[in-house]
Order: structure tokens, then C-alpha cells, then sequence
């Protein structure tokens, strides 16, 4: 089981039993409280039970395909650029081009909201954390997810 949180566009949390991990796409970096300081760019990192692949985008920024338990998530922001290389159950976006070339079963909106889910015909829930307990307890349609 993990948590998703977000206290603003640019960042997703991660909670897990014994790690919490922040993504802040703006910076490219990853923030676990490691003795090391932040992470930057991209590589492959295994953080408790988290594994993480960072992916460097043509633009420099770096997005994120991460698997927790038998559940992907990508977190990409709005950047529009490597899609083929993000494999996710639950994507971190606010590009309405990565839903569709993606197709998530949730989507964690990290941008205008409005214009998402009138465009893919979909509706939205509001919530503090975004709780996910196994591949199993995802939605079987597609949903549309704001944090704050």
C-alpha cells in the first residue's frame, strides 16, 4: 500500500510504509531525506521499496516511470516529450496528448483540471491523499483525480 500526495502542480509525494519520496518535475530532482542530499536527472534508483527510473527528455527535464508493489506510476508534469518510454496504471499529468497516448486507469491531474476533463469526457474527484492499495483496487474506468 502507498500514498499519493501533491501540495502544488509541480510536485507529487510518494508515501510508503517506511519511505517518502518527493518529485518536483520543475527541478528534475527527487527528494527522500537520503545522507546523499537530492537526486537529479535521470538514472535507475531503488529507494525502499520503490524503484525508479528517470528518464531524460529532449528539453533537458527528466520525467519518471516508478513501480511500487506491481503498480506504475509516471509522473511527467506537462512535458509531452518521450511517452513511449512511460509505462503507468496511475499517470501524474496535466497533458491531455500523454492520457490518451498512455491510457492510464487514473489520472492525478497536476494542471488545469477543467480543460482535462471536459476534453476526455471524464469527471473529477477531489482528495486530500490518493490512496492505492494493489493493482487490484485501481478503478476498471478511467478517473480523473486532483490533489490538494
Amino acid at each position: 500500500m502507498f500514498e499519493i500526495e501533491s501540495k502544488n502542480q509541480d510536485e507529487i509525494t510518494i508515501i510508503t510504509k517506511n519511505t517518502t519520496i518527493k518529485f518536483d518535475i520543475n527541478s528534475s530532482s527527487i527528494n527522500a531525506g537520503l545522507a546523499v542530499g537530492k537526486i537529479t536527472g535521470p538514472g535507475e534508483f531503488e529507494i525502499g521499496e520503490v524503484t525508479i527510473r528517470g528518464i531524460a527528455t529532449e528539453s533537458g527535464k527528466t520525467i519518471y516511470n516508478i513501480e511500487i508493489g506491481g503498480v506504475h506510476v509516471g509522473i511527467i508534469g506537462g512535458i509531452e516529450e518521450n511517452l513511449d518510454d512511460i509505462v503507468a496504471d496511475i499517470l501524474c499529468t496535466s497533458s491531455i496528448r500523454a492520457i490518451r497516448e498512455i491510457e492510464p486507469k487514473l489520472i492525478v491531474s497536476m494542471g488545469n483540471v477543467d480543460t482535462m476533463v471536459s476534453e476526455l469526457k471524464l469527471t473529477a474527484r477531489t482528495e486530500k491523499k490518493l490512496k492505492i492499495k494493489n493493482l487490484d483496487s485501481l478503478p476498471t474506468t478511467k478517473e480523473v483525480v486532483v490533489l490538494n
